[in-house]
């Protein structure tokens, strides 16, 4: 792979990884497709880890402490859950409660359960689209009805949902699955909007599953808002949230389902005992607690990076490609690109797969029908960035 390098501000070296040493990892965003294929696409960064981090894993790995774990008296999950109930305080002033928080290896396994444990067959399932994809399976492989919330343009930019257009749909429906920050489009709700849901979950009876796994990665002075920690949420909000996505550690599985009451986990544990979920393994536990009570500083230079690589894509489609639209994303790494003004024949992740050799995540993966969308994993350094870049523009100048 050519990556052209360009004057660009300094990147940190901790955060610093060549095309060379990302192509001789073992993991799948840069193993799955031809080695001259740029990867954009699986939530993945292409950066070192916190060095927290890696020197949580190394106190284990060099005395090898591969035994049963325990941390501090207790089982060694219940760290985890202390250092989400402390991170969640620091951060958010919401104190939810260790002993009312389980934890787990993955939050797809959270969402499935999730949506088994509050609805029955049949039943309907509010999910916003696009969406995350293991959203859609979730509902369909368990025999429930998808409702779908559509994230649209709104006149000022920026995508939002309107509740309003879900009447008529709500007969038999017991949950809301909220994305937030949302992913594919990157919106990181305001206070009013998550209210207004809030509302409508009262009024329906709703039991509102919340992913917030993207919460670490906030732009502009935006603030990430814990849907239970609004007054009366609670009571029907179970929280999914993980470090894997900000700290850029997904190997490590280790995850939390946060139960608002006593009552939503009492629920849970009928369709689900405590030994059907499982357990992270020891390293994903000490790796979970670092990233959250000590890499807050390597997270904020994290954060200005991406901000910037945004800012930097989203001016290069203005100047460069303006038939390819972005909504600019207010949190997570991903960009929601649409293409449809390009007039392609075939779908947009099949052109610039084949032509420009770049492996976006296509847009059916999120919504069906949305052939002319990409999604654009823009957690890299600028010159793999503007790569990717150079190789979009000079296909469209071609194909013009």
């Amino acid at each position: 792979m050519n990556i052209e390098t360009r004057p660009v501000p300094p990147l940190d070296p901790a955060f610093q990884l060549s095309p060379e040493r990302l192509l001789a990892r073992r993991n799948a965003k840069w193993s799955q497709y031809a080695p001259d294929v740029i990867p954009a696409y699986v939530a993945d960064m292409d950066f070192m880890v916190a060095p927290q981090i890696q020197a949580a894993i190394r106190a284990s790995v060099d005395v090898a402490d591969y035994g049963y774990p325990m941390r501090n008296g207790e089982k060694a999950d219940r760290a985890v859950a202390h250092a989400f109930v402390r991170r969640m305080q620091r951060l958010y002033g919401w104190q939810p409660d260790a002993d009312l928080t389980l934890v787990l290896s993955d939050l797809v396994q959270a969402t499935y359960a999730g949506v088994m444990a509050f609805s029955r067959p049949g039943e309907g399932v509010i999910v916003q689209v696009p969406n995350y994809p293991p959203f859609r399976t979730a509902v369909e492989d368990t025999g429930r009805r998808l409702v779908p919330l559509e994230m649209t343009v709104q006149p000022g930019g920026g995508y939002g949902f309107d509740l309003a257009s879900l009447e008529g749909q709500l007969e038999g429906v017991s949950v809301l699955v909220l994305c937030n920050p949302q992913n594919p489009t990157g919106r990181a709700f305001r206070r009013e909007e998550l209210e207004e849901l809030l509302a409508f979950a009262e009024a329906h009876d709703l039991t509102v599953l919340s992913d917030e796994i993207h919460c670490d990665l906030i732009f502009d002075g935006a603030r990430h808002i814990p849907f239970a920690g609004l007054p009366g949420a609670a009571a029907r909000t179970v929280t999914f949230n993980s470090a894997t996505k900000g700290f850029n550690i997904p190997g490590l599985r280790t995850a939390v389902m946060n139960f608002g009451t006593p009552e939503l986990l009492a629920r849970f544990r009928e369709g689900f005992p405590g030994r059907v979920m499982g357990s992270p393994n020891a390293l994903g536990i000490d790796a979970t607690v670092a990233a959250w009570d000590e890499a807050q500083d390597w997270l904020a230079a994290l954060v200005a990076h991406l901000q910037a690589m945004r800012d930097h894509l989203a001016a290069r489609l203005a100047a460069e490609l303006p038939e390819i639209s972005m909504q600019r994303p207010e949190a997570t790494y991903l960009a929601w690109l649409d293409c449809r003004a390009l007039g392609l024949d075939r779908p947009a992740f099949d052109v610039f797969h084949d032509e420009a050799r770049i492996a976006f995540s296509p847009g059916a993966n999120f919504l069906p029908g949305a052939e002319g969308f990409v999604r654009l994993n823009f957690a890299t350094s600028q010159p793999i960035l503007d790569e990717i870049l150079d190789r979009m523009v000079r296909m469209v100048r071609r194909n013009r």
